[in-house]
């Protein structure tokens, strides 16, 4: 009886182990993507800010009127 618990709880922890390797493989994955992401939107924020004037970048909307 013991020693049938003991083989299942055996079996919980590799599984569990298993499982945990498998997630951070996975977090490791993710990470990678979004730090390729956050380089290609910085490069193209970089693009965007070069082939726009800097008067066109911002809107004249958010400019408040002399009046004000």
């Amino acid at each position: 009886m013991m020693e049938a618990r003991l083989n299942e709880l055996e079996a919980k922890v590799a599984f569990a182990e298993d499982l945990i390797d498998t997630l951070n493989q996975t977090v490791i994955r993710q990470q990678g993507q979004i730090d390729l992401l956050q380089q290609q939107l910085r490069l193209l924020h970089q693009r965007l800010q070069e082939a726009l004037p800097p008067d066109e970048f911002g809107s004249s909307r958010d400019e408040i009127p002399p009046h004000y």
